[in-house]
């Protein structure tokens, strides 16, 4: 399939293109390797969930690494061979790349002599092997790759120094000459997809200089694969002083290979501010660079006025070269409705600098898996994961919300999720991680030309806003710029349908939350009547009511609706056989809520945890041991400790998703009530010394309850580990005893 026959010029339709993320990167001697982790390397039927999305091409890899790590003679072509005509079958373009954030296999590296020919033998291999694949990114990002592998010594070969950089930086561009002259020798028709980030920087005055050298350096890989450089370019004293030679970098004057696609990358991190007040910022955002110290900080993070955004540096990139642009990834971590927010303004300026002129062809929404690690460089598999348009933490990839947005803008069908009614995190007030500074960008309408805007966004519906739960989903739906009302029992009886009919018409929601009903498990035994009323009752006629009007339902359910006899952990789909009425008023909620909206979703969760309710066990159990008083905790029963902020932000998400049917929810051990105690206090640094582990008999609790009820998902693990979530809750415990202010809470992902 060619590529040509979809890309037109400008003035056609800007087209969707997807991307998996795929690197192998190399820490000294340990390889990381992303489709590892996503599954996609043993995965075939993820070929049909891509095609679904609506894109016309995506970025796939036939790595270097993977196909041939000991020579050409012994490469392995099964797996590519499997796939790429699947994707031509299903009229997705491949984008070959060939080492992706990687530096090849064992026996050479970015700075190795004999890295460009051997990359070049592997290239003309692979289009020999698919002489009809007609576009190639044979190296990802040099630039970038040069930086953390040569100057940052994040990746091998560990370089640190302008030398080492500028080395990694030319053996790559020629390496991806010379491997377009081996492709090329098979296909001349054959095109090339340059990428890298499309990075900015902005600073004080003060760091003028460095900030100019920074956006002059950004431009090195395209430069040299265009020619450009020269006795005339900018960087070519500072290329010289870095150990380079004037004849190898005039080399690429007489080899140019210039991009036929520039293929230009935006993340929030890709804008930058420099500062000379280090004290400002966090230690997070405090560096040195050439015996000078000062703060480099995402501009969204700092600048009170926010930066147009990928517009101008589109434009700038289509005046600079002249050449056919595609942005080939669009990503941000962070929760649902931002990654919705950024995909759209993305997407309406491109749409715009297209409109104004520049030749631009595509959107790449990158990540089409998701990614694991990138918040540390993937220098360490601490199981940091960012979901994308499929969240693969499940038993198979779970199309997100992500995927259902881009088969809109694929087909051009109006976009239709409220969320996006709001703006994104970088444009929200609360975005600052430092003072903010103040500066004369200008905020264009480049970002928001199009976008989906209304004067009055849709709510959320939240009842139970005296509880835990409700006042919790009331600060992170305000943290996340998600419109809500949450509403007392005065305001609206879930179970007085006349009531709920009433709300429903006033706010005109899009979802309705239960997070109220009744919580008293040992009082429920002698309360029947208004147990089963609030638990099962009230979330049947909310059901009823959000189906009636169309809106998404989710309602809370619990680990007491099974009897612990099981002798693992429960997953969603085991039978229920609850011991009380707290259990059973639950466990005939959900059917009753599943048989009124087949479409509603429940959510059992167990033992909550958080920092804004100081009457949960764990709060409870520090303060009394920590002041020398005794305190009772459970030894006989067994739970899921779950931390609220996580299992809010997660329900949005799954809410946002529509998702549907049970899930649980928790942050993933199973433990009784006193080792939790014991566990909180040993991370705490509280003496234990006073915890008296009692039995359920012992405690004299009206209520049976099971022995051992932890949850686990067969649905997918959504929350981080217990320990992750216990260290947050420590640190925000005491940050607000110590400023009495809210936690400023984030997007957290497994």
């Amino acid at each position: 399939m060619n590529l040509n026959n979809h890309i037109q010029p400008a003035i056609s339709p800007l087209q969707l293109w997807g991307g998996l993320e795929c690197t192998v990167n190399r820490v000294r001697d340990n390889y990381f390797s992303q489709m590892d982790r996503n599954g996609h390397a043993a995965r075939l039927q993820d070929l049909e969930r891509f095609a679904s999305l609506g894109i016309r091409a995506i970025r796939y890899p036939v790595l270097w690494e993977r196909t041939a790590p000991d020579g050409i003679e012994n490469a392995d072509w099964t797996w590519s061979d499997e796939r790429l005509p699947v994707l031509q079958q299903f009229g997705v373009t491949p984008i070959v790349g060939l080492v992706h954030h990687g530096s090849g296999p064992r026996h050479t590296s970015l700075v190795s002599d004999d890295f460009p020919e051997k990359l070049a033998e592997y290239a003309g291999a692979v289009a020999r092997r698919y002489p009809w694949v007609d576009h190639y990114t044979p190296v990802n990002e040099i630039c970038t790759t040069a930086r953390f592998s040569g100057l940052n010594g994040v990746w091998y070969p560990h370089g640190t120094s302008e030398a080492t950089f500028v080395r990694a930086l030319i053996i790559q561009c020629k390496a991806t000459v010379l491997a377009m002259r081996e492709i090329r020798k098979v296909n001349p028709n054959a095109k090339l997809v340059q990428t890298d980030d499309l990075s900015r920087t902005y600073g004080t005055p003060e760091m003028a200089e460095f900030a100019n050298f920074f956006n002059e350096r950004r431009w090195l890989g395209w430069d040299m694969l265009c020619g450009k450089i020269d006795q005339d370019h900018a960087l070519w004293g500072y290329l010289l002083d870095s150990e380079a030679t004037a004849e190898e970098l005039l080399w690429f004057k007489d080899n140019a290979c210039p991009p036929d696609i520039m293929g230009v990358n935006y993340y929030a991190t890709s804008e930058r501010w420099l500062d000379h007040r280090v004290e400002r910022y966090p230690e997070s955002r405090r560096t040195s660079y050439r015996g000078v110290p000062h703060a480099d900080i995402e501009c969204p993070r700092v600048l009170a006025t926010p930066t147009p955004g990928i517009g101008p540096l589109l434009q700038e990139t289509w005046e600079r070269y002249g050449l056919p642009i595609a942005i080939t990834e669009a990503h941000i971590d962070a929760n649902r409705e931002d990654q919705l927010r950024w995909l759209v303004e993305i997407w309406n300026a491109a749409k715009q600098v297209q409109q104004d002129g520049a030749d631009i062809r595509a959107v790449t929404v990158w990540a089409l898996l998701g990614s694991y690690d990138w918040n540390c460089l993937v220098t360490e598999c601490r199981g940091y994961y960012e979901p994308g348009p499929f969240d693969v933490r499940g038993p198979q990839p779970r199309p997100t919300a992500v995927a259902h947005l881009m088969r809109e803008l694929a087909t051009g069908r109006p976009l239709s999720h409220p969320v996006l009614q709001g703006q994104g995190w970088w444009r929200r007030p609360g975005r600052f991680l430092a003072k903010p500074v103040a500066t004369r960008t200008a905020v264009a309408n480049i970002a928001d030309r199009g976008a989906f805007r209304s004067t009055f966004p849709q709510p959320i519906l939240i009842s139970g806003a005296n509880g835990t739960l409700g006042r919790a989903f009331k600060r992170l739906c305000e943290r996340r710029n998600l419109a809500c009302h949450v509403l007392t029992r005065q305001e609206m009886d879930i179970t007085d349908p006349a009531s709920v009919e009433a709300a429903i018409v006033r706010f005109k929601p899009w979802a309705i939350i239960n997070a109220g009903g009744y919580v008293r498990v040992d009082d429920a035994e002698q309360d029947i009547e208004r147990c089963m009323r609030e638990n099962t009752a009230g979330p049947t006629v909310l059901a009823l009511a959000a189906i009636r009007h169309g809106v998404r339902f989710m309602t809370f359910s619990s680990d007491l609706v099974f009897d612990g006899d099981k002798g693992s952990a429960y997953v969603e789909s085991d039978p229920t056989a609850p011991l009380g009425v707290y259990g059973r008023s639950k466990a005939e909620a959900e059917r009753r809520v599943l048989d009124s909206d087949p479409q509603a979703l429940v959510i059992r969760t167990s033992a909550f945890f958080g920092p804004w309710d100081e009457h949960n066990f764990v709060g409870q159990a520090l303060d009394a041991l920590g002041n020398g008083r005794p305190f009772a905790a459970l030894s006989d029963q067994t739970v899921s400790p779950t931390y609220v902020p996580d299992l809010v932000n997660a329900c949005l998400d799954l809410l946002i998703d529509k998702e549907c049917g049970i899930w649980h929810l928790s942050n993933g051990e199973a433990m009784s009530w006193a080792e939790l105690a014991r566990r909180a206090c040993a991370a705490a640094g509280v003496d234990a010394g006073g915890l008296e582990e009692r039995t359920a008999s012992e405690m004299g609790l009206a209520a049976a309850r099971p022995s051992a009820c932890a949850l686990t998902s067969e649905r997918g693990l959504l929350l981080p580990s217990f320990e992750d979530a216990l260290a947050r809750y420590l640190r925000e415990r005491e940050t607000a005893h110590e400023v009495a202010k809210p936690e400023e809470s984030a997007h957290y992902a497994s």
